[in-house]
């Protein structure tokens, strides 16, 4: 979700680029925007507002809900949940089980954001005990990725931020695509998504994401809006909200000043983008698996 001109996808890696992708990434937004659907977000504290107002200003509708008191009654309602465990506290770990309990027992999709999952022994075995309840998509760097497949701790870990590349990561992406059933989304200069068997990587955004806090969490609160209105092509909707989001982001570039201007037109843009501005910056690449 940054600027790859320094650092291209392998080109052997390449089969065949976004002809289909874009004109699904267009019918997703609008059916998002069409449907309204309602995304219920356990969220940390430093990203709530940032994920709020990226739903509300691609068409969802936001509810940050964490309460045990009421998650039985208010999860069946929503159209799909997303937890991060960026902030996390014991509490919030049993809100996030009960809510995803729910929400499976529902037949309504979740998605997880790993944030930082390799930074200590309590993030990363809460981070697993989530995992193997199945997420629809789970979307990471490339070192919380790699920390959900190695199953450790990161001795260098920078917390949220990210030591790997989205590429370092790609067979720990496949690898936990299969055993989970999950989508698998690894965020970098090239955005790497993969169900274990299918693979693209999104070229889409601008480096200046990074100096910003939480668009990580925004995106992935993204994916779970995209994979509400398409819950049976979950590849597909996560790959389309990386790209949407890319976009916006690259709109927003183009007036900002810095990052707290970039903050603003990323959401003004995700609010304004229209078809044809979709269809001509979408940049999503089917790749194939290289022999290692």
């Amino acid at each position: 979700m940054e600027d790859n001109a320094d650092k291209p996808p392998p080109t052997e890696n390449i089969i065949n680029s976004s002809e289909p992708w874009a004109p699904q990434a267009w019918a997703h937004l609008q059916s998002l925007r069409k449907a309204s659907p309602l995304i219920q977000c356990i969220t940390n504290f430093v990203s709530m507002d940032l994920v709020a107002n990226t739903l509300l200003s691609a068409g969802a509708s936001p509810v940050m809900i964490h309460s045990v008191e009421e998650i039985p009654d208010f999860t069946p309602k929503v159209h799909a949940l997303y937890v991060n465990v960026g902030t996390l506290v014991p509490n919030w770990l049993s809100a996030m089980k009960m809510a995803v309990q729910v929400a499976k027992e529902s037949n309504k999709p979740w998605v997880l954001d790993p944030v930082a999952a390799g930074s200590s022994g309590f993030r990363l075995k809460a981070c697993l005990e989530l995992l193997k309840m199945g997420p629809n998509v789970v979307r990471g760097n490339g070192s919380e990725i790699m920390a959900l497949f190695k199953g450790s701790v990161e001795e260098n870990s920078k917390g949220a931020d990210s030591i790997l590349e989205s590429t370092d990561a790609m067979e720990a992406a496949k690898y936990l695509a299969q055993i989970s059933g999950s989508v698998v989304a690894v965020s970098g200069a090239v955005d790497i998504v993969t169900d274990g068997n299918q693979l693209v990587g999104v070229n889409n955004g601008v480096s200046m994401l990074q100096k910003i806090t939480a668009t990580g969490c925004a995106v992935t609160a993204l994916i779970a809006a995209f994979v509400a209105i398409d819950p049976l092509h979950p590849f597909e909707a996560t790959a389309t909200a990386l790209s949407v989001f890319g976009v916006a982001s690259e709109v927003g570039m183009g007036k900002a000043r810095g990052p707290a201007s970039l903050r603003i037109g990323l959401v003004d843009s995700l609010h304004w983008l229209d078809q044809d501005t979709l269809l001509r910056n979408v940049k999503i690449s089917n790749l194939l698996w290289l022999a290692s």
